[in-house]
């Protein structure tokens, strides 16, 4: 286990931000919240994605790695390709982060 001294001044944040006198546990309360709302902006950039193709991202790769991607190609299409696959990637590490925290 590691040690982290953190300043009086985060301490009595923590506190009041969670009401949590434990600072270790306020500290992942606090980490827990960061995440969650991370994971709902992200939820809300896959969406968008989702609606403004009408497919998933598996589907929009499958026809993006597809012999006919020629016809569909445009530097808005491969940007948002690469957009949506860090989402997707950034999500995973999230959810994987989450889960250390329990």
């Amino acid at each position: 286990m590691t040690t982290v001294v953190l300043p009086k001044g985060t301490i009595r944040a923590l506190h009041e931000i969670t009401g949590e006198s434990r600072p270790e546990v306020a500290l992942v309360l606090v980490l827990k919240d960061a995440i969650a709302y991370r994971m709902e902006s992200i939820e809300q950039e896959l969406r968008a994605f989702e609606e403004k193709y009408g497919m998933t991202f598996e589907e929009f790769k499958k026809q993006w790695e597809s012999e006919d991607r020629d016809e569909d190609y445009s530097w808005e299409r491969e940007r948002d390709y690469l957009e949506w696959e860090a989402l997707i990637t950034r999500k995973r590490r999230l959810e994987e982060t989450y889960g250390w925290l329990l």
